[in-house]
């Protein structure tokens, strides 16, 4: 059966949409973004009811819906309305999906008090709900919330580590501690070249002399991440620039984004230089 556009549904009609398929249902995510844009009374209503619902799968849509309810244009007190009904719940929620969901969900709000909620799970068993408190986190630059990627990004799964890994290097920017730099360079002898890549960009945004010769192994390299050039443009070291051209002279086969970074870092480089 084909639906309508989502915005001539009921909000009951949404709600049964957004409850359906798994976890990553297109549909469910149509339904549950045109309840986000929508941003009602009656919307937060439906959205707290699940949230309160017997059912797992309810209450982690209830938190979808509440996470980004009302859109860009909601008001500071949709927003604590939203997160005082999630921190309630999150108070006795067992079920791991549920967790990820109510994690997410905080990280969209914003609201300061995520921080000491979510501090506790950070050694949850499943990685899913580790997940969640990285996204959690990821608004915040607390001390504690900081702390707590620098934990994360030594997480043993490899997913958890390499966003906190991202949180910490590129999102929380303005944060600049020796322990945090540390954490960072723990993770370039990762093996995953993307998760490398994000400590990369991490310590040169903040000119540690330490990466550069990590760096310049990273360049050295038969395959060149695109983490890795945008890394040796942060760093602003015009030493680098013999190995950049040497990418591009054999960069043919690169896609054109990666060539469109790479052209960037060089013009970059050759302007301090």
């Amino acid at each position: 059966m084909e639906l309508g556009p989502m915005k001539d549904r009921s909000i009951p009609e949404l709600i049964a949409l957004a409850l359906q398929g798994d976890e990553e249902d297109e549909t469910a995510w149509e339904a549950i973004s045109e309840l986000h844009f929508r941003g009602s009374d009656e919307v937060f209503e439906a959205a707290v009811k699940l949230l309160r619902s017997t059912s797992s799968r309810e209450r982690g849509r209830g938190a979808d819906i509440l996470g980004q309810l009302g859109g860009r244009n909601r008001s500071d007190a949709l927003v604590t309305k939203c997160a005082d009904e999630i921190l309630s719940a999150l108070a006795s929620e067992q079920d791991a999906a549920v967790l990820n969901s109510m994690a997410v969900a905080l990280g969209h709000l914003r609201d300061v008090r995520a921080v000491a909620a979510l501090q506790p799970l950070k050694a949850h068993p499943d990685e899913d709900v580790r997940m969640g408190v990285v996204m959690g986190m990821m608004p915040h630059r607390d001390p504690v919330a900081i702390q707590t990627l620098m934990v994360l990004s030594r997480d043993s799964d490899p997913d958890v580590r390499n966003w906190a890994t991202f949180s910490l290097g590129r999102q929380a920017e303005e944060v600049d501690t020796p322990e945090l730099r540390d954490a960072l360079f723990d993770r370039l002898m990762e093996t995953d070249m993307e998760l490398r890549g994000e400590a990369l960009v991490g310590l040169a945004l903040r000119k540690d002399p330490r990466v550069l010769e990590p760096l310049r192994r990273e360049l050295e390299g038969s395959e060149v991440g695109v983490l890795a050039v945008e890394a040796a443009q942060k760093l602003e070291d015009v030493s680098l620039l013999t190995l950049l051209h040497h990418i591009r002279d054999r960069s043919g086969n690169a896609n054109s984004y990666f060539r469109s970074v790479l052209a960037e870092a060089i013009a970059h480089l050759e302007s301090l230089g």
